[in-house]
C-alpha cells in the first residue's frame, strides 16, 4: 500500500491487522483514521472535519502543523536528526534554556526524556536518591503515566491493573470540594481539611520514610480539579517541615494550558517553588515526543561528582528540542499562553457556564485558561454522577452516547469516567469556541436524557 494513495478502508485494515492500541480491548476497537490536521481541527478521508476539542490527548497546545514548527522540524532534520545525550547541541541547550527561563526559584536544570511518564520516573528516581528515603506520595485522583513508577503513583483506576502493592507509593485524598472526602462546604475548608490529612498520612506513615510528595499541580485526567487557595503553598510548606522533595507534575497543565506558563503561576511564587517539576506535551505540543525534569539547585547538585545512574539513547533529540525551541517562541512572539487566559476567561468559562444553566446534566464546570471539565450527574440534588467511577459494559452507556454525538456533529470529544474535558488548542479563536460550545449544546441533549430531570420529562 502506497502511503500516498492509502485510502481510508486501506488505513483501517492495516491499523487492525497490526497496531495494537493503548488502554483498549483490541476486538472492540473502531479508530478513525485522519488524514490531515491544521490549527483547531482535523479531517478523515471522506473529507469530514473535526473541530479538536481534545487536542489530541492535551498536548496539542500550539494547534496542529504550526507553520513555525513544522520549518524548524525539517531544517534540524537537513542539519543533524540524531546525536547521543552526551553531546552538547545548540538546540538541546537553547530548549533548555527556555524551559529553565519559565520556571521559578532555581529550577535551572533540565533532564530531558521522551515524555510525561519517564520524566515522573525520573523524579522520583531523583527523590529518593537525594532524600535516601523509600516512600512517595500521591493523590487518589490522579494520572502520572503508565511506566512502573508513574503507574503506581497514578491514583486513579488506570492503575490497578498494575499496582502490586510494593512500589512504595502511599495514596491520600487531595482537595476535591464537588465531592469533598472530608465533609467541607467552602473552598477555606476544604483547604485546611486537606492539608491537614496529607500531614496526618506523613505522621501515620513517618515522616523519616517519605521521599517525595507528588501532585499533578491541577488533576488534569481525574477532572481538572482546581486547588483551592492556599493549598499548594501549605503543601510546600508540610514538606519543609519534614524535609520531604515536592515533585509538581505539569505534563498536562503545563505551557499555556492553565493560562499561565506553567500552571503552578497561578499559585506559587519564587519563594515556595516546587524542587522538581516534569513536563511533556505541551512544551512541544507533542509535534516529536519530548519530555523532562526542572532540577532545583539542591537536588542537581548531588550528582555534580558521582553519576546520576538514569539516561535515555533519546534523552534531548534534536528534531524534538528543535520543536521545543520554535513552539516556546511562537508561543512568547505570537502571545499564546495570554491568548489561551483570555479565551478562557471571556469566552469558553462563560460559554460553558451558560450550558450548565440549560442541561440538567452538568453539575458543574470548572477550568482556566483551555483546561476546563463539566462534572456530568444524573441528579443535581444528590450529586449522583451519570456514570460509576470505574463504568463496567453497559453503565458507560451515557457518556459513550454524549461522545458519538459530539463526533456526529464535527466535534471530537475528550471524555474521561463522568466528565467532559474541553481541552482545545491553546491557539483556538472566538469563533471556534462558539462553534464547539453549539455543538455541545446539542449534544448535552443525551446526556440530559439519562438524567432524573430527564427521566421525568419523558414520562
Amino acid at each position: 500500500m502506497s502511503i500516498e494513495r492509502a485510502d481510508q478502508a486501506a488505513v483501517k485494515a492495516a491499523d487492525r491487522a497490526h497496531v495494537f492500541h493503548s488502554w483498549s480491548a483490541q476486538a472492540h476497537l473502531d479508530p478513525l483514521p485522519v488524514q490531515r490536521a491544521a490549527g483547531s481541527s482535523f479531517w478523515d478521508y471522506d473529507g469530514n472535519r473535526y473541530l479538536d476539542f481534545a487536542s489530541q490527548l492535551v498536548n496539542a497546545n500550539i494547534g496542529h502543523q504550526h507553520p513555525k514548527v513544522v520549518a524548524a522540524i525539517q531544517e534540524q532534520a537537513a542539519t543533524l536528526c540524531t546525536v547521543a545525550p552526551g553531546f552538547a547541541v545548540d538546540v538541546r541547550s537553547e530548549a533548555a534554556r527556555l524551559v529553565a527561563e519559565r520556571t521559578p526559584g532555581d529550577l535551572d536544570k533540565i533532564f530531558f526524556t521522551n515524555g510525561g511518564a519517564e520524566a515522573v520516573e525520573n523524579a522520583a528516581r531523583m527523590a529518593r536518591l537525594h532524600t535516601g528515603r523509600p516512600k512517595l506520595l500521591s493523590a487518589y485522583r490522579s494520572y502520572h503515566g503508565a511506566t512502573g513508577t508513574a503507574i503506581n503513583l497514578t491514583g486513579d483506576p488506570r492503575r490497578w491493573a498494575s499496582d502490586t502493592g510494593t512500589a512504595g507509593v502511599v495514596h491520600f485524598h487531595g482537595p476535591y470540594l464537588y465531592r469533598s472526602p472530608f465533609h467541607a462546604t467552602t473552598e477555606r475548608e476544604e483547604c485546611e481539611r486537606a492539608l491537614a490529612h496529607l500531614e496526618e498520612t506523613i505522621v501515620l506513615e513517618g515522616p523519616d520514610t517519605v521521599a517525595a510528595v507528588v501532585l499533578e499541580t491541577i488533576p488534569g485526567g481525574s477532572g481538572i480539579l482546581l486547588p483551592p487557595p492556599g493549598y499548594l503553598p501549605g503543601v510546600r510548606a508540610i514538606c519543609d517541615r519534614y524535609g520531604i522533595v515536592m515533585v509538581l507534575d505539569e505534563v498536562m497543565a503545563g505551557f499555556g494550558r492553565a493560562g499561565r506558563w506553567f500552571a503552578l503561576d497561578h499559585y506559587l511564587d519564587q519563594d515556595t517553588a516546587p524542587d522538581l517539576v516534569t513536563f511533556a506535551k505541551g512544551v512541544n505540543s507533542g509535534y516529536v515526543p519530548l519530555g523532562g525534569v526542572a532540577i532545583s539547585a539542591a537536588i542537581a547538585a548531588d550528582w555534580d561528582e558521582r553519576p546520576y545512574p538514569g539516561g535515555l539513547t533519546y534523552s534531548g533529540h534534536p528534531l524534538a528540542c528543535a520543536a521545543a525551541v520554535a513552539t516556546l517562541g511562537a508561543m512568547a512572539e505570537e502571545g499564546i499562553v495570554e491568548h489561551a487566559a483570555h479565551i478562557g476567561e471571556t469566552v469558553l468559562g462563560p460559554g460553558l457556564r451558560a450550558l450548565a444553566e440549560r442541561h440538567p446534566s452538568i453539575g458543574e464546570v470548572r477550568g482556566t485558561g483551555v483546561f476546563w471539565a463539566l462534572e456530568l450527574v444524573r441528579d443535581r440534588e444528590t450529586r449522583e454522577p451519570l456514570v460509576p467511577y470505574r463504568p463496567r459494559g453497559d453503565e458507560g452507556r451515557p457518556t459513550a452516547e454524549l461522545a458519538a454525538a459530539c463526533k456526529r456533529r464535527g466535534l471530537w470529544p475528550l471524555v474521561a469516567g463522568n466528565r467532559l474535558h474541553v481541552v482545545p488548542p491553546c491557539t483556538i479563536d472566538a469563533a471556534e469556541v462558539e462553534e464547539g460550545l453549539a455543538i455541545l449544546d446539542e449534544a448535552l441533549a443525551v446526556a440530559d436524557a439519562h438524567t432524573t430531570a430527564g427521566a421525568t420529562s419523558a414520562a
